[in-house]
C-alpha cells in the first residue's frame, strides 16, 4: 500500500483548507468532510489510504469514524486531530488502531512529518509481507556464499565488487545450476541498498494471466477477486533491488510495460490511472542464448539491451574445475552440520571420482550429490562408492 487517496474530517473550515493545501502539496489527492454524516457517505463511495479526523464532530466522534473505517478497509491509515482537553480521548483511539493523534494546534511541518513516518511504516510493514511470503513459500534469505578457486570466478568476484558501487542494470548469463542467483544476491548485498529491499521474482513460476498484477500492481476491483488494493514487486522493491529471474519467460506482450517502468521508473498499476514513481535497481538472469531468445522474438531487443548495461556471464562447473572440491567439501560440511551429523570428509577415490565428472546441472546438480551421499553413508568418509552420479 501506498499514500495516495486522504480524506480530512474537521468541522472548521478553516482546518479543513489548511489541511487540504498541506497534502496537495505532498501530490495527493484530497477528499474533505465537515462532519462525520460526510465521512461515513465519502467511506461508501471510495476507499481511503489516510484519513485525519477531529475527534470532537457536530454528530458524532472521531472513534466512530476510525471505527467505520476500520470496519471497511482495516489497512486505512488513521490519524486523530484533539485539543489539549481530549488526550484521554485520543489514546483510546489509538488503541483501537489509530496510527498517532496531533494537538491542535499545528502548523505544515508536523504534517509533512506525519506523513513521513506513514511512508516508512508502510514501507517496513510491505517488506514483512514480502518476507513472510517468501518463509511461507520456501524463499531463503540467507546472506549469499561464494566458494571459488578458479580463476574466472575470482574475476568475476572483481566484477561483482565493482559494479555493486553503482546503480547500473546487471544481466546475469549461464547454464542452470552455476549460481546466478547467488551472483545477484552479492551484489545487492555489497550495493549502497543493502539495507533496503531484495525483492526476487520467479518469472518462470507466475502465471501469465496474473504476471501484471505481480509486477506493477493493482487497484480494488480491477478484476474479479481483486478485493483489495494490492502492491506489485516494483513497489515492494522501492530504493533497493529487483532481482528477475529468467527474464526471458516473461511474455512478450508484456514486455512492452515493463520496458517503461524500467526507462522511466514509473508506471501504472492494473485499473489505476495515476503513475506510481519508484526508484530500483535491475538485476536479471537467463539460462537461454540470447541471441537465439532476440531472434526468436522470445525477448524484445530493446529490453535486452535496457538491463544488459554490464553483463556477467557465470561458466559451467566443468569449465572451473577447480571449484568442484572445495565447493564439494563446503556442502558436505553444511549437510553434516544441518543434519547434526559427525564431520563427514571425501576419500582420495571420491574426490577423482568427483573432478572426472562433468555435472550438467551444475553447482545445483554437485549440491544434491554431496548432500545425498552424505545422508545415504552411515560412513564419516564418503568415498566413490557413495557418489550416485547420473
Amino acid at each position: 500500500m501506498s499514500i495516495e487517496k486522504v480524506l480530512v474530517v474537521d468541522d472548521e473550515e478553516l482546518i479543513r483548507n489548511f489541511l487540504k493545501e498541506t497534502l496537495k502539496r505532498q501530490h495527493l489527492d484530497v477528499t474533505v468532510a465537515k462532519d462525520g454524516t460526510e465521512a461515513l457517505k465519502a467511506l461508501k463511495n471510495s476507499s481511503f489510504d489516510l484519513i485525519i479526523t477531529d475527534m470532537k464532530l457536530p454528530d458524532m466522534t472521531g472513534i466512530d469514524i476510525l471505527k467505520k473505517a476500520k470496519e471497511l478497509y482495516p489497512s486505512t491509515i488513521v490519524i486523530v486531530i484533539t485539543a489539549f482537553g481530549t488526550i484521554e480521548n485520543a489514546v483510546e483511539a489509538i488503541k483501537l488502531g489509530a496510527f498517532t493523534y496531533l494537538i491542535k494546534p499545528f502548523c505544515a511541518d508536523t504534517i509533512d512529518a506525519a506523513i513521513e513516518k506513514i511512508k516508512e511504516h508502510i514501507l517496513l510493514v510491505s517488506e514483512n509481507q514480502y518476507l513472510r511470503h517468501q518463509v511461507a513459500t520456501g524463499g531463503r534469505h540467507n546472506k549469499s556464499e561464494i566458494i571459488c578457486e578458479s580463476p574466472a570466478m575470482k574475476k568475476i568476484l572483481q566484477q561483482v565488487e565493482q559494479v555493486a558501487k553503482s546503480n547500473a542494470s546487471v544481466f546475469i548469463s549461464g547454464e542452470s545450476g552455476t549460481g546466478k542467483e547467488v551472483i545477484a544476491q552479492a551484489i545487492h548485498e555489497h550495493s549502497p541498498r543493502s539495507n533496503r529491499p531484495y525483492i526476487k521474482v520467479n518469472c518462470a513460476a507466475i502465471p501469465e494471466t496474473l504476471m501484471e498484477s505481480e509486477f506493477f500492481g493493482h487497484e480494488k476491483g480491477a478484476f474479479t477477486g481483486a478485493s483489495a488494493k494490492r502492491l506489485g514487486r516494483f513497489e515492494l522493491g522501492n530504493t533497493g533491488t529487483l532481482f528477475l529471474d529468467e527474464i526471458t519467460e516473461i511474455p512478450i506482450s508484456l514486455q512492452a510495460k515493463l520496458l517503461r517502468a524500467i526507462q522511466e521508473q514509473e508506471f501504472e498499476r492494473v485499473g489505476g490511472t495515476k503513475p506510481v514513481k519508484v526508484d530500483v535497481r535491475l538485476i536479471s538472469t537467463t539460462n537461454r542464448n540470447i541471441k537465439e531468445a532476440i531472434q526468436n522474438k522470445v525477448i524484445r531487443e530493446d529490453l535486452y539491451y535496457r538491463l544488459n548495461v554490464v553483463p556477467i556471464h557465470i561458466p559451467s562447473l566443468r569449465e572451473r574445475p577447480e571449484d568442484i572440491i572445495p565447493l564439494a567439501n563446503y556442502f558436505l560440511m553444511r549437510t553434516s552440520l544441518e543434519n547434526k551429523f559427525k564431520q563427514k570428509k571425501l576419500t582420495e577415490s571420491a574426490v577423482k571420482k568427483l573432478l572426472a565428472y562433468s555435472f550438467p546441472g551444475n553447482v545445483r546438480e554437485l549440491g544434491n550429490i554431496i548432500e545425498r551421499s552424505a545422508v545415504m553413508s552411515a560412513k564419516t568418509e564418503i568415498s566413490d562408492q557413495d557418489l550416485f552420479l547420473d
